[in-house]
C-alpha cells in the first residue's frame, strides 16, 4: 500500500520552520509500516534546506521514505503528466477531518483496513440495556 504522510503536525508538533518534538510513537510506527512493506511518500509543504532538514531528520531516527513529494523516486517535474497530487491508497495528514488519530490507531486502522468509524466503533463500550434496572445489569 502507498501511504502518504505529512511532516509537520503529523510527525512532528507544528513550530514551521522549526522542527517540533516528535508526536508520540509516529517514528515507530513508521518504522513498523515500513517493515511491513507499505511505501511511504513524505508529502510536505516544506522546499528546499527546510525540506533536507525533516528528511535528514526522519533518516536520523530509522525512517527512509519510499519518496519525498512525489509518486516515486524517479519521478521528474519535467516528465509528460507530472501532477503535484500524490498517488497514495491513504494519507496520513493532521488536517484530516477529525484530526489526527494516535499513532496507535493508525497503525491498527491500515494493519485491520478499518475506517475511523469502525476504529471508534469496536472501542466504544457495548451499550447496555436498561431491562432490570441496575440489578439486572449487575446479574451479566
Amino acid at each position: 500500500m502507498t501511504i502518504a504522510i505529512d511532516f509537520d503536525g503529523t510527525i512532528v508538533e507544528h513550530r514551521y520552520p522549526k522542527i517540533g518534538n516528535e508526536i508520540p510513537f509516529a517514528t515507530d510506527t513508521l518504522k513498523m509500516l515500513i517493515k511491513d512493506r507499505h511505501r511511504l511518500i513524505l508529502w510536505t509543504v516544506r522546499e528546499g534546506k527546510l525540506l533536507e532538514e525533516a528528511v535528514e531528520w526522519c533518516r536520523e531516527r530509522g525512517v527512509e521514505f519510499y519518496a519525498i513529494n512525489r509518486d516515486y523516486p524517479e519521478e521528474d517535474t519535467a516528465h509528460h503528466g507530472f501532477s503535484r497530487k500524490v498517488k497514495a491508497d491513504i494519507f496520513i495528514d493532521d488536517r484530516n477531518l477529525g484530526g489526527l488519530p494516535d499513532w496507535g490507531d493508525i497503525y491498527r486502522m491500515i494493519q485491520e483496513k478499518l475506517t475511523y468509524e469502525e476504529l471508534y466503533r469496536d472501542s466504544s463500550p457495548a451499550p447496555r440495556s436498561r431491562k432490570g434496572g441496575l440489578w439486572g445489569w449487575l446479574k451479566k
